[in-house]
């Protein structure tokens, strides 16, 4: 791989608003920020505008143990990319967390093509397709979305509009999941929310019986629901050490019309555990 981030911009402390992680936190957003290495690498020279989606942009920043040590989010980090991202479009509905991204924005890449919308994921579907252009013979575009099912808030219908419009997407399978918010809890509390993220074919899903067995049926349901979408996949595997998450590894999806998914997961520096066959 072409080295990344040759020249990092250095951040620095500030007084907005900023979220407490984990340590786990890190090989997250390490792994989502060779997934976004990869993809501008597999597309430059392919494609005549590489555009970066991030539905839930949060601040900016994270913030690690007593020090308070800055982890960037990569709604960040997708704009230290090189080779870079031609546009960058930030999605953050919550006031005080795109307040604090704008500033940070406009700090430290106020060169840089940032488009920050402060509204509900669904009603920005509406206005991407005035700045994401559809592919042409004489322009290629390339769009990539950050899928974070954190909280099941994106619809698999709201990515099928994404699809429509051209995307591929990386999604980092990673929620909560333990004894307290077990598998039950998402069958019976939160049906309705899995169905919709997931999308068609979830049955399975409400039939698992472990949290191990939960989980891996909805990573295979997803999929195969993107799979139906005309997308080429891929899985990465990466050990968790998530205290929130009692599952050994967490998977990465890769999903793509575009380019290849398996030479992009191929190219990602993995942290642990790597494989491509989930099942």
């Amino acid at each position: 791989m072409a080295n990344y981030l040759v020249n990092p911009v250095p951040f620095s402390a500030d007084d907005f608003s900023i979220t407490a992680i984990e340590p786990w936190f890190k090989v997250k957003v390490q792994v989502i920020k060779e997934y976004l290495q990869a993809f501008t690498l597999q597309t430059t020279g392919l494609a005549d505008e590489i555009i970066f989606l991030d539905l839930q942009a949060g601040s900016g920043f994270y913030s690690l143990g007593a020090q308070k040590q800055l982890v960037p989010m990569p709604s960040l980090e997708a704009l230290r990319v090189d080779p870079p991202f031609h546009k960058v479009i930030l999605c953050e509905e919550n006031p005080e967390y795109a307040k604090a991204l704008k500033v940070r924005v406009n700090k430290y890449f106020r060169q840089r093509n940032v488009l920050l919308f402060e509204e509900d994921v669904n009603s920005l579907i509406r206005k991407l397709h005035h700045f994401v252009p559809p592919s042409k013979r004489n322009h290629k575009v390339a769009p990539l979305c950050l899928v974070d099912p954190h909280h099941f808030s994106i619809s698999f219908s709201l990515i099928e509009q994404l699809a429509n419009l051209g995307f591929s997407f990386i999604v980092p399978y990673t929620f909560p999941l333990n004894n307290r918010l077990n598998y039950k809890h998402y069958q019976r509390e939160l049906a309705q929310t899995v169905q919709s993220f997931v999308g068609p074919n979830v049955a399975s899903v409400m039939t698992a019986n472990t949290n191990t067995e939960f989980y891996k049926k909805l990573v295979r349901s997803h999929q195969n629901n993107l799979l139906t979408l005309g997308m080429q996949v891929s899985l990465s595997a990466h050990k968790s050490e998530y205290t929130q998450m009692d599952v050994p590894v967490f998977y990465v999806g890769m999903y793509s019309k575009l380019v290849s998914a398996k030479e992009i997961v191929k190219d990602v520096k993995v942290n642990g555990i790597q494989q491509t066959e989930l099942f």
